[in-house]
């Protein structure tokens, strides 16, 4: 996979748009299973109760009428999906996991730190204009559907959650296929190969590639360029009103300690985290004798420990995805917090999270020439 927000890849088939897009999609995956070039797809579907969507694991064509590949908000990080599937191994089992690039971007880094298993799986991504706050779905279904349908043809990203309305990756190429619907007429999409895994998949289904995917390229370029500017902007105006630790403070000061940022966030992956563990549950007696030694104590307590502990722990691998954010029910804006110090960690080791799958884990490997400039700080 290449080492690109961009494909280095010239070339892609070209696909027409009959009734949808979404319904295009579906359409290429049921040929997929038709040519057995895949067992199965994970795909999300609209639960019954129609507010919420979950990644399912279809053999069956006929349920993929019912699939949303490109659902208005991300119930389920889908590298979260992907992990419980092949946690064990994936057997011979082909699926082709249709997910958001920054899904697809977690699975990579999840399989650099060995939660994954990619051998029998196709990672397919599509443009992304960004996904609907979680309780909008929640709330008025119906209306958040229709606004996120006008939002795809349109790209008008208002109406999506603020890290989606910074994220200048959100046509990155990271997966084996990459559905490229930015560039083009209207009345047909772009299938772009990432791997000769991706390659061998349009052989089979017998989709020639075309010429040039210069026009997807252009403005995927151009959407990208505007992203990045506005993020610099927003991370900007974000330090500036964080400004030192008392205000950062001040801000996780709302956090209530139900950890759902953590069990939402594909990277936080360990088995037992400390912040879950007897270590830092007390008993009544200690409270008593932190309480006399500071003072006063808040219950529960340790809460910015958890969230600069966590910080320090995936800030390598964040891929901005937004779900800890969603999932917060005191609307602190986590994502964006760690979005932007994400930003600063992976800039210092030129590193992007989840852009290459044979990029190393920067903390996994030492070079001899780097990180000058912390030295020049603290030498």
């Amino acid at each position: 996979m290449n080492k690109s927000a961009e494909t280095s890849e010239k070339k892609g088939a070209v696909l027409p748009i009959k009734t949808s897009i979404q319904d295009s999609i579906k359409d290429l995956l049921k040929n997929g299973i038709d040519h057995c070039v895949f067992d199965a797809v994970m795909i999300p579907l609209r639960v019954p109760a129609g507010d919420s969507f979950s990644y399912v694991l279809i053999k069956n064509k006929s349920l993929l009428n019912d699939a949303f590949p490109l659902p208005p908000t991300m119930s389920v990080q889908g590298a979260k999906a992907v992990s419980s599937v092949t946690r064990l191994g994936n057997r011979n089992m082909k699926i082709a996991a249709v997910m958001r690039p920054c899904e697809i971007r977690a699975t990579i880094e999840l399989t650099k730190l060995d939660q994954t298993d990619l051998e029998n799986i196709i990672l397919i991504s599509m443009d992304c204009p960004g996904t609907m706050p979680i309780l909008d779905m929640v709330n008025e279904p119906e209306k958040t559907m229709t606004l996120f349908n006008d939002a795809t043809k349109s790209w008008d990203d208002t109406q999506m959650r603020p890290v989606c309305q910074i994220c200048d990756k959100s046509s990155m190429v990271a997966g084996d296929l990459h559905i490229g619907t930015l560039g083009t007429d209207k009345k047909s999409f772009f299938i772009i190969p990432n791997s000769t895994k991706g390659k061998d998949i349009l052989e089979k289904l017998k989709l020639p590639l075309t010429d040039s995917i210069d026009s997807w390229n252009k403005k995927v370029k151009e959407n990208s360029e505007k992203k990045l500017k506005k993020r610099q902007e927003v991370h900007s105006d974000l330090k500036n009103k964080i400004g030192d630790l008392t205000n950062l403070l001040d801000i996780f000061s709302q956090c209530i300690n139900c950890h759902n940022c953590m069990r939402v966030c594909p990277i936080c992956s360990c088995r037992l985290c400390y912040f879950d563990s007897n270590k830092v549950k007390h008993s009544s007696e200690e409270y008593l004798q932190r309480a006399k030694d500071k003072g006063s104590i808040r219950i529960l307590p340790d809460t910015t420990l958890f969230h600069m502990g966590r910080m320090m722990h995936m800030s390598l691998s964040c891929v901005s995805c937004g779900s800890c954010e969603d999932a917060c029910p005191m609307s602190i804006p986590v994502a964006q917090i760690f979005s932007m110090v994400a930003d600063e960690t992976q800039r210092l080791f030129d590193y992007v999270a989840g852009r290459c799958l044979e990029e190393p884990l920067p903390l996994r490997t030492y070079k001899e020439d780097e990180l000058h400039e912390v030295e020049d700080v603290h030498g």
